[in-house]
């Protein structure tokens, strides 16, 4: 990064005088955002370059991260960060007259994932190119992302996330690297001598064209790369002879259809077209990918059989578990490999992550689905199948139900998870407990014939994005009392601890907190109306809106909240602001009923002053990245309260802690292990464990409405759903009702309320002693360290992918 100020200013001016036509004064602030990241993107293409020509040079070993999500956040802040230049670049714009944080605020936020799988990966494209790890990303170039939420008259309602409208600052289109990819048609084979040869025929083509994005580490020369794919049409000219004879709709047909691949994250699957289209969209950049990284790879060398010791695939979750057979098509169609030659290369390259035990995520296809879309695909996984059931007929003979289970094509559907792991060499799950319930539970066959493929890999999230660059306030206190080192070894953070009953530092602490609280508060202020106490504790549940999630859960305990203090408008309790926000997938009814919910309950509580201001509801539309940079900082409570064994990991909690928010939740996912780390007196667990629930699922269930005869609370929050007491149609909620009554609660909310409460209680007494607060924020945050995507990485480097660091020389 150019660190001298005047040089940095003339490149500024004169970037503003070419790239527009302007000067300072007639340029927008757009003009000038822009201006800016055309300085920053010139200054990381020389190391950007320079990184690509020593991975090639010196033939390290290399990553390729494959995922439907990429939910990267803005970049100007964090190259600004990573540069080390953003103090001398703000003084040098300052003298210009021009306002960094506005130019900051023109970036949208880019719409190429949704919540935590995306933003995880996002964190791990960060991390490997902080620690040095040859990692690079391949993924969709959405051009619409996933939705725009708005909330009107309570309801959700989807827009389009126009985020590409004003173009991206940090793509860069490879047109010459496209490549072609084949849907549809007919597979013809032939033997020529001993090989079988099979063509492609009557297929509809659709060209890949990628737009690398470059992700720079901080403070080093190494600049990886974030390679997505945007579908075109393979003839992008104007064919005027097929227009003058007619055919110009089949021509427009054909655009839009190939159009349709990269327009939108997860399309409703809940039609045969949705879903045809999402298992093409994962075909498409799957494909795409491999191709490419096939190509680069036989620039240098000659035999594929070298191809693990060179390259790393890694799938994120289920959706690209289709490399699976591509990379054997590439491999035996293309290089001309045997099946036997082409399964152990494959298999070797491959390793697979699994996010959820939830049986929507763990994909299946319909027998015909697959093989009409991907005909040739289809023969291959049918293979894998026989030669996967003959081994384990061989293990287990006439244990159908055995091989049923574990077979990849069963029941007329292609299980994608199970492909996944036969033609994988890694599998892990995403925390100890999700790992051993994949171990014991799910995957317990395949654990039981694959033991030595399956281990853990607890989450991470990058300690720079969501706390130096998201509240430098607490990140300045950090560094003046233990340095700077944590920033490039988080575990150091661990020294921060001894400060937690320094006074000092606690009033330091406490004083940040408070400030970002009142940021937050007068951002609410603009979006909703509402104004709320920056006093109050902040309660913040932020996730993807899903019953397993348990938003419910916190909706009927403010429920019993609000009914208190109507009875007792001089309740001792602290005031308090519960904040939600997420969204629901469009399709799934009961998510948006649950944030209907909440914007109904908000509209009712917000205004109603026997309750003296001690309770405020609100719920923020259109949750990102950058809402989370100003959420995670300003939260007192992290709301973690999923249904034990159902949250594999979870990131946000982790965000959470790192900015000394003191976790309330359930021993699911990532919470058991930041339960280790900062021990009982600085978390609040309750509820049901994992073993009690799959009891319970193992025995049928419980008994809803013995819980809801036996507990008024419970009996009253669940007939305000449907007895007029909200300022809704009267049976708007009966869907929610009938849910946790008609069918059983399958996620325990009502099961769980009693311990749920106590726990609040709890939280309530605790808060009131202030320094005591203040001393688990800091022990929260000191204990953070462990769960930075630096680590994790460093994991899968070492245990799955087998890399090592690579340090770039500047050119």
């Amino acid at each position: 990064m150019l660190m001298d100020k005047d040089e940095f200013k003339a490149i500024f001016v004169n970037n503003l005088q070419t790239m527009f036509g302007k000067g300072i004064e007639e340029a927008s602030i757009n003009n000038k955002y822009m201006a800016l990241s055309r300085v920053i993107r010139d200054c990381i293409s020389k190391n950007w370059m320079e990184t690509n020509k020593q991975y090639s040079e010196t033939g390290v070993k290399q990553v390729y991260y494959f995922s439907m999500e990429f939910l990267l956040g803005k970049a100007l802040d964090m190259h600004l960060v990573n540069g080390g230049v953003k103090e001398i670049y703000r003084e040098a714009l300052e003298e210009l007259g021009i306002d960094l944080n506005e130019l900051e605020k023109q970036e949208a936020d880019p719409g190429l994932g949704n919540g935590g799988l995306g933003r995880l990966a996002a964190c791990f494209m960060e991390s490997m190119a902080a620690v040095g790890i040859p990692g690079h990303g391949c993924g969709i170039r959405y051009t619409y992302g996933l939705f725009e939420q708005k909330i009107v008259d309570h309801n959700q309602v989807e827009l389009p996330d126009n985020w590409l409208q004003d173009g991206y600052a940090w793509e860069f289109r490879k047109a010459d690297k496209a490549v072609e990819v084949k849907f549809g048609g007919t597979i013809n084979s032939s033997q020529q001598g001993e090989r079988w040869v099979f063509t492609h025929e009557n297929y509809e083509a659709v060209l890949a064209v990628p737009y690398d994005v470059p992700l720079a580490g901080y403070h080093n020369n190494t600049v990886n790369t974030l390679r997505l794919w945007n579908a075109e049409s393979l003839h992008d000219t104007f064919d005027l002879a097929s227009f003058n004879r007619g055919e110009y709709l089949e021509a427009m047909e054909y655009r839009s259809s190939v159009g349709l691949i990269s327009k939108i994250l997860y399309p409703q699957d809940n039609f045969y077209e949705g879903r045809l289209l999402r298992l093409k969209q994962q075909y498409f950049f799957v494909s795409a990918g491999l191709q490419s990284i096939i190509r680069r790879y036989k620039k240098r060398y000659s035999s594929m059989k070298q191809l693990p010791k060179r390259v790393a695939v890694h799938i994120n979750d289920t959706h690209p578990a289709i490399a699976v057979p591509e990379l054997m098509r590439l491999l035996m169609d293309q290089e001309e490999l045997s099946w036997d030659d082409a399964w152990k290369i494959t298999t070797e390259t491959i390793s697979y992550t699994n996010h959820t035990i939830m049986p929507e995520a763990l994909e299946t296809w319909p027998v015909e689905m697959f093989k009409s879309l991907l005909p040739r695909m289809y023969m291959i996984v049918h293979e894998i199948n026989e030669r996967v059931c003959r081994s384990l007929w061989d293990a287990y003979p006439g244990d159908w139900e055995r091989i049923r289970s574990m077979a990849v094509i069963a029941d007329n559907m292609v299980h994608m998870a199970r492909l996944a792991v036969v033609g994988s060499h890694s599998v892990n799950g995403v925390a100890q407990i999700h790992t051993d319930i994949l171990k014991e539970h799910i995957m317990s066959n395949f654990h039981k014939f694959y033991p030595k493929k399956f281990n853990n890999k607890t989450n991470g999230i990058t300690h720079r994005r969501w706390l130096l660059k998201a509240n430098p306030e607490l990140a300045g206190i950090i560094t003046d009392c233990i340095g700077s080192g944590w920033i490039t070894d988080p575990q150091k953070l661990e020294e921060f601890g001894r400060f937690d009953t320094d006074k000092i530092i606690q009033e330091k602490v406490r004083k940040v907190k408070h400030n970002n609280k009142k940021i937050l508060a007068k951002y609410i202020k603009e979006k909703t109306g509402v104004t709320i106490d920056a006093r109050s504790i902040f309660d913040v549940h932020i996730k993807r809106i899903h019953s397993y999630k348990r938003q419910i859960l916190n909706v009927f305990h403010i429920m019993d909240l609000y009914n208190r203090l109507k009875e007792n408008p001089s309740l001792a309790i602290t005031p308090r602001t519960f904040i939600f926000a997420g969204k629901a997938a469009p399709g799934y009814y009961i998510a948006k009923q649950t944030i209907k919910l909440i914007s109904v309950l908000a509209s009712l509580i917000n205004k109603d002053k026997d309750i003296k201001g001690k309770l405020k509801v609100i719920f923020l539309e259109n949750y990102s990245v950058s809402l989370g940079e100003l959420l995670f900082p300003a939260a007192d409570v992290s709301e973690q309260i999923s249904t034990a064994s159902k949250e594999a990991s979870g990131t946000g909690n982790m965000k959470f802690m790192l900015n000394g928010a003191v976790t309330i939740g359930t021993l699911d996912g990532a919470n058991v292990e930041i339960h280790d780390a900062v021990g009982d007196d600085n978390i609040f667990i309750f509820g049901l464990t994992s073993q009690q629930v799959f009891d319970y699922y193992n025995h049928g269930g419980y008994d809803a409405w013995q819980v809801y005869s036996s507990d008024i609370r419970i009996k009253t929050v669940l007939e305000q759903l449907v007895n007029g007491f909200l300022p809704y149609q009267r049976e708007e909620f009966r869907p929610l009702y009938n849910s946790l009554l008609a069918d059983n609660d399958e996620f325990f909310v009502l099961r769980d309320f009693d311990a749920y409460a106590k726990a609040q209680v709890e939280l309530d007494k605790r808060y009131k002693q202030k320094n005591k607060w203040i001393e688990m924020s800091i022990h929260n945050i000191a204990q953070a360290g462990i769960f930075s995507s630096d680590r994790t990485i460093c994991e899968y480097s070492r245990d799955i992918w087998h890399t090592k660091p690579v340090v770039i020389t500047k050119p």
